[in-house]
């Protein structure tokens, strides 16, 4: 079985959104490894003196057992264009630490700067984030993610964006999306005209 993750923001020394973090981890515990017993990352989570300034990503990575805790410097990647790629077989139902279903599928955006995966015919997510549409008076996740991420539950539960199914023939409804995760939210959020979201020819 493959480790999972979770992959929490932490800057100038503060964690953002471990609810969130807490909840999946425990879920995927109990349905992934088959395990009860609760987890508080708080109580794993040792913030030293050197990581207590700037933008990191704390990466928790789990088996059975708490693998190892690591921090990455995180830099915001530019992301202006999407490329629509078919990926039916792509499982990430879970965090897992192994993406080479999603590297394979991300190999294939040619000129653009990600890809957004459609999965029997419906719109899921890009290769690292939750996709949401601007309407031009509220935002809107697809309901068939691929992994719903913890920003995304965060947001649909304080009601700042909505769920609903989206198909490639309704992306003429929006105006434009953006790329959420744990490290982007509404306001640090790469914004994608829909002008820039294409199908491979």
């Amino acid at each position: 079985m493959s480790p999972l993750l979770e992959t929490i923001k932490l800057e100038d020394g503060k964690l953002f959104n471990l609810e969130y973090h807490n909840r999946r981890l425990n879920k995927a515990r109990r349905d992934y490894f088959g395990l009860k017993e609760e987890i508080a990352l708080e109580g794993i989570i040792t913030i030293t003196e050197e990581y207590k300034t700037g933008l990191y990503r704390c990466r928790v990575i789990y088996s059975p057992e708490i693998e190892r805790v690591e921090f990455v410097r995180h830099q915001y990647r530019e992301v202006k264009s999407l490329m629509l790629v078919e990926g039916n077989s792509v499982d990430y139902r879970f965090k897992y630490t192994d993406r080479k279903q999603l590297l394979k599928l991300f190999g294939r955006r040619g000129g653009c700067d990600d890809i957004l995966i459609v999965q029997n015919g419906c719109i899921t997510d890009s290769s690292t984030a939750n996709i949401i549409f601007f309407d031009g008076a509220k935002w809107w996740t697809p309901d068939t993610p691929l992994l719903p991420g913890t920003q995304r539950e965060r947001l649909l539960e304080e009601g700042e964006i909505f769920e609903c199914r989206i198909t490639p023939g309704d992306l003429n409804k929006y105006i434009n999306a953006g790329l959420i995760n744990a490290m982007q939210d509404l306001k640090s959020m790469p914004v994608v005209l829909m002008e820039n979201i294409v199908s491979s020819k």
